[in-house]
C-alpha cells in the first residue's frame, strides 16, 4: 500500500548537500515532490496536489511511498524541499515544482545528486540540466506555434506583449520573437507585471494606447485573468490570446464575462470527449477527469492536475523497465531510469505522448496541443 505524506510548506534555508554515498536497497520506491500549494500560484500546485490521489499505489509490484512538500512558489524553498528529498528521505525520483523558477531550482539539485527529475511547469532545460530532468508541460515552441497560426490565419499583423516578470514571461517573449515575427507579426508593445501584483492598469493602458491587432498574454493560473479582465473593461476590442498556463476552470471563474472569446493554447486533458477515439490521449484524459470531477465537482478538470497524474503514467511504463536491472534506493536503480526515460516509447498519457530522448527532455508533438475558446462560459473548441 502506498504511503503518500502531505506536509506543511519548508522554510528553512537550503541544506547542504553532501556527496551521496551508495545507498542500500529499500523495499519501496520514494517519490520527493514539491508543489506550490500556498501564494499566488496556488490555483496551480492544488490541482497537482489533488491529483495524486488518483496515481497508482504501486507500481511493478512494488509500494510507491510519495513525500509532498509545498514551496510556495520560492525557489529558495523549493531547493531546501529538493535537498531534503535527497538527503534525509533518499528518493529515488523527485518532482516539481508549479511555476517556472522553482522548477529550475530543483532541477539544479536534481542534476547536481544523480536523481531522475520531473519538472511540473514548463522550464528551461540547459545542457547542465538534461541529464537528468524532464518537463511534463508541453514545451513553449509547440503551444506558441499553435497561437501564431492561428493569428497568422486572423490576420493579425500587429500584436501587444503582457507576461509575467519573471523566467516564464521570458519563454513566452522569447518565443513570440522566435515563431511570430517570422510570420510577419510585430510586437508593438511589451509590458510585464509580477506574479502577486493586484492591478495592470497602466500596463493595460500602454497596450491599449499601442493598438495592436491581438494581445498576448503570458502569464499562468488565475493571475492570467487580470490583465484579461482589465483589458476587456477598458474597451480592448481586439483578440486575446492566453498560453496554456491559464487553461483551467478557475481562468473562466475570475474573468467571468471577459473570459468570453479568449483563445488558449490547452493541452488535450481539458476535452478529452472531443477527441477521436483512437486519439491516445483520450482514454487517460477521460480517466483524470472523471475521477477528479467525480471527488471535487463538474468543470473542476485542470490541465495542471494532468501534468502530475501524467509522470506517473510515465512511470508506469519506465519503473518496471528499471526494476528489471537494479533495485529501489540505490544510485543504480535511479541510472536505470534515466535510461529506461530513453527506451521507452509512445508512452500516452492525458497531455500528450512521450518519446524522450537525450537531445528532447520534453517528448512531445502536436498531440498535446489543442486551441480553445470560451463561449457561454465555457471552454470549447476554436475554429
Amino acid at each position: 500500500m502506498k504511503r503518500f505524506y502531505l506536509t506543511a510548506a519548508i522554510t528553512a534555508a537550503a541544506l547542504a548537500l553532501p556527496a551521496l554515498p551508495a545507498l542500500a536497497q529499500t523495499a519501496d520506491i520514494t517519490i520527493g515532490i514539491s508543489v506550490t500549494t500556498t501564494g499566488p500560484a496556488a490555483a496551480l500546485g492544488i490541482p497537482e496536489r489533488n491529483a495524486l490521489e488518483f496515481v497508482p499505489k504501486e507500481i511493478g509490484g512494488v509500494p510507491l511511498k510519495v513525500i509532498v512538500l509545498d514551496d510556495g512558489g520560492d525557489p529558495t524553498t523549493a531547493t531546501t524541499n529538493a535537498r531534503r528529498f535527497v538527503t534525509e528521505s533518499k528518493a529515488d525520483i523527485v518532482m516539481g515544482s508549479s511555476t517556472t523558477p522553482p522548477s529550475i531550482a530543483i532541477s539544479n539539485v536534481a542534476n547536481e545528486a544523480g536523481i531522475p527529475h520531473f519538472g511540473l511547469a514548463p522550464f528551461p532545460i540547459t545542457p547542465e540540466r538534461a541529464k537528468w530532468s524532464v518537463s511534463m508541460p508541453q514545451p513553449i515552441p509547440i503551444m506558441g506555434k499553435v497561437l501564431y497560426e492561428h493569428m497568422k490565419s486572423k490576420g493579425v499583423k500587429t500584436v501587444g506583449y503582457i507576461g509575467y516578470s519573471d523566467s516564464y514571461g521570458d519563454l513566452w517573449f522569447n518565443d513570440f520573437k522566435a515563431q511570430g515575427l517570422p510570420m510577419g507579426m510585430t510586437m508593438v508593445d511589451e509590458e510585464r507585471f509580477a506574479r502577486p501584483d493586484t492591478s495592470v492598469t497602466g500596463q493595460v493602458l500602454k497596450l491599449i494606447a499601442a493598438n495592436p491587432d491581438a494581445v498576448l498574454i503570458g502569464a499562468s493560473g488565475t493571475a492570467a485573468a487580470l490583465p484579461q479582465t482589465e483589458l476587456r473593461e477598458r474597451g480592448y476590442k481586439g483578440l486575446i490570446y492566453q498560453t496554456h498556463g491559464a487553461a483551467s476552470m478557475d481562468f473562466i471563474r475570475i474573468a467571468g464575462k471577459a473570459a468570453e472569446g479568449v483563445l488558449m493554447a490547452s493541452g488535450p486533458v481539458m476535452d478529452p470527449e472531443d477527441q477521436p477515439d483512437e486519439a491516445a490521449t483520450k482514454k487517460p484524459g477521460l480517466a483524470l477527469n472523471t475521477a477528479y470531477e467525480a471527488k471535487y465537482g463538474p468543470n473542476s478538470r485542470s490541465q495542471f492536475a494532468g501534468h502530475s497524474y501524467d509522470a506517473f503514467e510515465v512511470l508506469k511504463r519506465v519503473i518496471p523497465t528499471a526494476l528489471k536491472t537494479a533495485k529501489p534506493g540505490t544510485p543504480e536503480f535511479r541510472e536505470a531510469i534515466r535510461q529506461a526515460l530513453l527506451s521507452e516509447k509512445e508512452i500516452a498519457a492525458s497531455q500528450g505522448v512521450y518519446n524522450f530522448t537525450e537531445k528532447d527532455r520534453f517528448g512531445l508533438d502536436d498531440r498535446s496541443r489543442i486551441l480553445l475558446t470560451v463561449k457561454d462560459g465555457k471552454y470549447t473548441l476554436a475554429k
